[in-house]
């Protein structure tokens, strides 16, 4: 660990924790709403999953030196989560929430893939004790782009709608870091411009083959920000009801 730059891989580690936990609280509200059972079970399932990943990941953190995982997790400001925008909305519809799952662990899959050959042995470790579950996550997500795109008018309508609202949020998945070079480099992770081509390249047929058509790249201004702590206006309330029982109970375990 000497060798690496402590400071780049808590950077990366903050944007990946900070994305699962934020995105794990939005796939849990909708469990009770789900528009069928199993969709219920689903959603509620995989923001288990995700919650499970953000601890892991606020637990290599710590062990870095940083505060503990409940610490980092419910008593920090605004400002200092790393999460992009695409997280933060409200659930919406049931097709925002569907792209959104879509186009977030497309990328995530393959984030986890790259970094199972990470430099950082701990990050490495994660990453392959993982795929199995983000397996499972898109290929939920890709059965159901497929089947609402391929269903009728009406359905493949809405998700094409949903698709263009989100492409550019999902656009700040990519957001480049301080570190990319440094993080290259060293091994630890190949960056974020590597990991945008490839999930390009991922998701353009799989969309195609479901009878609806990626944005075009050029034209979308990429919603960056949430990277530096710049956040949208959903951030805030989100954290606030997600840390509430936290600041009455600091000694409560999740």
């Amino acid at each position: 660990m000497n060798e690496l730059n402590k400071d780049a891989i808590r950077d990366l580690l903050y944007r990946m924790a900070d994305d699962q936990l934020i995105l794990g609280h939005r796939n849990s509200e909708w469990t009770g709403l789900g528009p069928i059972l199993e969709e219920d079970i689903a959603f509620s399932s995989m923001a288990q999953d995700k919650l499970g990943q953000s601890l892991a990941l606020y637990t290599l953190l710590h062990d870095l030196g940083d505060k503990d995982p409940d610490t980092l997790a419910f008593n920090r400001e605004e400002k200092d989560f790393k999460c992009c925008h695409l997280v933060e909305y409200p659930i919406g519809g049931y097709e925002f929430s569907l792209m959104r799952h879509f186009l977030f662990d497309s990328s995530e899959a393959l984030r986890f893939g790259m970094l199972a050959g990470s430099s950082f042995s701990p990050l490495a470790k994660i990453a392959r004790k993982f795929r199995g579950e983000l397996r499972y996550h898109t290929m939920h997500a890709d059965t159901w782009i497929r089947q609402l795109g391929g269903a009728n008018e009406e359905s493949r309508a809405k998700i094409q709608s949903s698709l263009e609202f989100c492409f550019p949020l999902a656009l700040g998945i990519f957001e480049p870091s301080d570190y990319e070079k440094t993080l290259a480099e060293q091994g630890v992770f190949p960056g974020e411009s590597e990991l945008q081509k490839e999930w390009l390249a991922h998701i353009e047929p799989l969309l195609a083959g479901s009878g609806l058509s990626m944005p075009d790249v050029s034209s979308c201004k990429p919603s960056y920000g949430g990277r530096k702590g710049r956040h949208t206006e959903h951030l805030k309330p989100l954290l606030d009801e997600m840390t509430e029982v936290y600041k009455i109970d600091p000694s409560a375990e999740w």
